[in-house]
Order: C-alpha cells, then sequence, then structure tokens
C-alpha cells in the first residue's frame, strides 16, 4: 500500500529534511535506482519519495528503516559523513565530529557513533527522545537485529503484541523483523538510549 504525504508534510523545505533528502537522493542515484523502483520495492508512492528527497517531506523513522533496507546499507548508511577530511583508515569517531540525523517531527535525534567505511554492517547510535517522543503507532520492521541499553530515563518498546517498559540500566535486543515501534513515554523527561543496528545480509535483486 501506497504512503501518501501524511507521513510528514512540510509547507516550507527545513534544512534537516532538505539535507536527509539530498543524502537519500544520492545514495539512491549512486545505486542506479529510478524512483518507480524505490517506489515498487518500498511500498512508497513515487511522489512522497520525490517529496522526501527534495526536503519537502519529514521522513518518519519507519520510512527511513525502509529507504535503508531496499538501498542496502542500514540506517548508519544515511549519515552525512561530519569530517571535511576523512580518515582514510577510520577507527575513532570524535564527539565534536558525530554525524546526527535528526527526526525532528518525532523529537528524536540519533548520533551515529561508529566510523564510516567497512561493510555498514553494525551501527552504534546515541539517541535522545525528547519528552513524548516516539515512532508512531504504526509497528514497522525491516531487515537485521538491534540491541540497546537505556542511559537515562524510560523507554516502551513494543515488539509484536508484546508492550515493554524499560528503565534506566535496562537493555534489549531483538530481530528486526518483527515488527514493532518505540517512544520516550515521560512527559517531562528525556530518554537516553544506546542503540546497535546490526545489518541483514544484503537481499538479492528483484526480491
Amino acid at each position: 500500500m501506497a504512503v501518501s504525504m501524511s507521513e510528514g508534510d512540510a509547507v516550507n523545505p527545513d534544512p534537516v529534511d532538505r539535507a536527509v533528502g539530498q543524502r537519500l537522493r544520492l545514495l539512491r542515484r549512486a545505486r542506479a535506482l529510478s524512483l518507480e523502483t524505490v517506489a515498487s520495492r518500498t511500498g512508497l508512492s513515487i511522489g512522497f519519495i520525490s517529496q522526501v528527497e527534495r526536503g519537502l517531506s519529514s521522513p518518519s523513522l519507519r520510512v527511513l528503516a525502509l529507504l535503508a533496507d531496499t538501498l542496502q546499507i542500514g540506517i548508519g548508511g544515511l549519515f552525512e559523513p561530519a569530517a571535511t577530511d576523512p580518515d582514510p583508515d577510520p577507527i575513532v569517531v570524535f564527539a565534536k565530529e558525530r554525524p546526527e540525523l535528526q527526526l525532528w517531527r518525532a523529537g528524536i535525534t540519533k548520533q551515529l557513533l561508529t566510523p564510516p567505511g567497512g561493510t555498514q554492517g553494525m551501527s552504534l547510535f546515541h539517541m535522545v527522545l525528547k519528552p513524548g517522543a516516539s515512532t508512531g503507532d504504526e509497528l514497522f520492521s525491516h531487515d537485521g537485529e538491534e540491541a540497546g541499553l537505556v542511559l537515562e530515563g524510560r523507554l516502551t518498546l513494543v515488539v509484536e503484541a508484546r508492550t515493554l517498559e524499560l528503565s534506566e540500566g535496562d537493555s534489549f535486543r531483538f530481530e528486526s523483523r518483527r515488527p514493532h515501534r518505540f517512544g520516550n513515554p515521560m512527559p517531562r523527561k528525556r530518554a537516553v538510549v544506546l542503540w546497535v543496528n546490526v545489518l541483514g545480509a544484503p537481499k538479492a535483486a528483484g526480491a
């Protein structure tokens, strides 16, 4: 079923949305994928994908996960490299150079802690959820596996029919193909989570 513009319409382009859209367009074109092909593989409409790429719509985490699957890069591959003079053999990510992805409509900010390059098979994130922030009411799934540790506040994690309430010090792990969603249930306090995504084996073309 195609996703309409209700995924996150924007009257005026936001700088964050524009940067994410430009990154998605570059990655799609680098893989020689047409808008039609991406739409077919994700179930998103061509118009919506075009709006995201132009920064006119703010994609949800569910949408970004679908696009990352299609581009076979994982969520970590959507981050723009922060360094203007990249290290040819990256081992360390210094705090001041962390690439950041803001899902501002959802109230979620993700900083990428793992260096770029390699297979992009594992990505480690420092995730901050504002009070009441969430991925939305709809469950979503994608390739790979994920795990995490709540560093601060509380996290509501829904995996299929299970609703799990986590507090500081609690940790989790599940296969990303299991429909899930998450959010910060606290109305006045942020949540901070150390989140790991491990990309599964790439799907064959046309799968």
